[in-house]
């Protein structure tokens, strides 16, 4: 089968569940190997960055440089996966993280930590591509499956990345031994995991699914039905449980982009920042996406830091970051049964739920490891709740030619908050404490849930 198939490519539905059971199972390897790398960097990138610069504000920027990394790769890969493919856009991704390890490896050899944020930015290439990854798992998938598709993906990528930061001192061990300096080694690791993440995406993504769903959906015709109301799709409605009703046909394609012509790919951004300003429930999805990554990305940004300066080791660092990885990923294929069965706002609201029970445990821990880890065990789940189930809404509140421009926009926008979340996390735990960290963070996972409850609700 080509790489731009055609239905006549296609001899029954058979075919597509079983090229949807091969996209899967690639994504999913990608994500193990692409978890490993983003992991390794994670544990040690604030911890290095707070010994070379001997700043604890400068070391929020650590996070701050591998989330704006991913937020501003978002578009670009959004916009060469809506002309070229996701296998193309996934590529990007990968090789930008592997050029960023390397960057990184070089910085701490010669002790620059400007130049490590700098390679730190292209490492968030490797977490734009395992978000990207999700969106790709539901361009072939089958009406009423597209959050039980996305969340399968992204549960894969728990293997790697619990796996990860526990492989940071082993690999810091054989770098030193292979003539590298100490801390350069997990980096050197985490470029050799995302060359292995873009050569499974290379090899194995073909047919590329986003090509395939569009040459099995017809074109669609850009409605003015939704500048006129703000509505979805035909029928336009928007039930309070956040499922959609918008007309499409159940089959392959029906949850993911579907053929944009040249003119749209042209002016994809425009016409998601369009259909964001016109769709209410598209909105109201990214809102709580964004919310629920810089909830996480704050707290989990400095905590390393917080271990690192109540005397906590290396070892202790990573096993607390290896089970707040674990909530993020563990429970996913649960989270998006129960979004696909319960609804897309119930499972929001009940991620803004934990993220504030786990702002209160941490920020109230003091030196209890303990206490620390269940707050970013709770911290991880929460942000499941907001990911699965928010991504899965703005995929169907948005017609289908319309969705790769919004899901790029939507990993944008909540990259950059999440960028803005540790520059100011930073800056708290600097000036004030981890604890007021914790009191910020609570309130505003707080407002942003009531909000989401009253405007649902109206």
């Amino acid at each position: 089968m080509t790489d731009t198939p055609t239905k006549r490519d296609i001899s029954s539905p058979a075919d597509v569940r079983g090229i949807q059971r091969r996209t899967l199972a690639v994504l999913s390897s990608a994500q193990i190997v692409g978890g490993v790398g983003v992991a390794v960097g994670l544990a040690l990138s604030s911890v290095v960055v707070d010994q070379l610069s001997g700043s604890t504000v400068i070391s929020g920027l650590a996070g701050t440089a591998t989330v704006l990394g991913a937020a501003l790769l978002a578009l670009p890969i959004a916009r060469t996966a809506a002309r070229s493919g996701r296998r193309a856009g996934l590529s990007l991704a990968y090789v930008a993280a592997t050029a960023g390890c390397a960057l990184s490896v070089l910085a701490i050899t010669i002790e620059s930590w400007p130049l490590l944020l700098a390679g730190l930015v292209l490492v968030g290439g490797g977490s734009a591509g395992n978000l990207a990854a999700r969106y790709s798992a539901t361009d072939l998938s089958p009406k009423g499956h597209a959050a039980r598709h996305l969340s399968l993906v992204v549960w894969m990528a728990t293997v790697g990345s619990v796996a990860g930061p526990n492989l940071a001192k082993p690999a810091d061990h054989v770098g030193m031994s292979a003539g590298l300096v100490a801390n350069a080694g997990p980096f050197a690791f985490s470029a050799l995991a995302f060359a292995l993440a873009w050569l499974v995406v290379a090899a194995g993504l073909r047919p590329d699914p986003l090509k395939l769903a569009r040459s099995l959906t017809e074109p669609t015709e850009l409605t003015d039905s939704i500048e006129r109301t703000g509505q979805t799709g035909r029928t336009g409605r928007t039930r309070r449980d956040g499922q959609t009703g918008h007309g499409e046909r159940a089959g392959p394609g029906a949850s993911g982009a579907a053929g944009a012509t040249p003119a749209v790919q042209d002016k994809a951004l425009r016409n998601g920042w369009r259909t964001l300003r016109t769709t209410p429930m598209a909105r109201r999805a990214l809102v709580m996406i964004a919310i629920s990554h810089t909830a996480m990305v704050s707290v989990m940004s400095m905590t390393p830091v917080k271990l690192h300066h109540d005397g906590s080791s290396l070892d202790v660092i990573g096993l607390v970051i290896s089970l707040h990885i674990a909530g993020m990923y563990m429970l996913s294929p649960v989270v998006g049964w129960l979004a696909d069965k319960a609804g897309r706002v119930p499972v929001l609201i009940l991620g803004m739920s934990l993220l504030l029970a786990s702002a209160v445990l941490a920020g109230t821990a003091q030196h209890s490891v303990w206490q620390v880890t269940a707050g970013l065990v709770l911290l991880g789940l929460g942000w499941s709740c907001g990911l699965v189930a928010g991504s899965a809404l703005v995929t169907e509140s948005v017609p289908l030619d319309r969705r790769p421009a919004v899901q790029g926009l939507s990993d944008l926008i909540m990259n950059v908050c999440g960028a803005t979340g540790t520059v100011v996390a930073g800056a708290i735990v600097g000036g004030l404490s981890y604890g007021v960290l914790g009191l910020v963070v609570g309130v505003m996972v707080t407002v942003a849930g009531v909000w989401l409850y009253v405007t649902t609700r109206r």
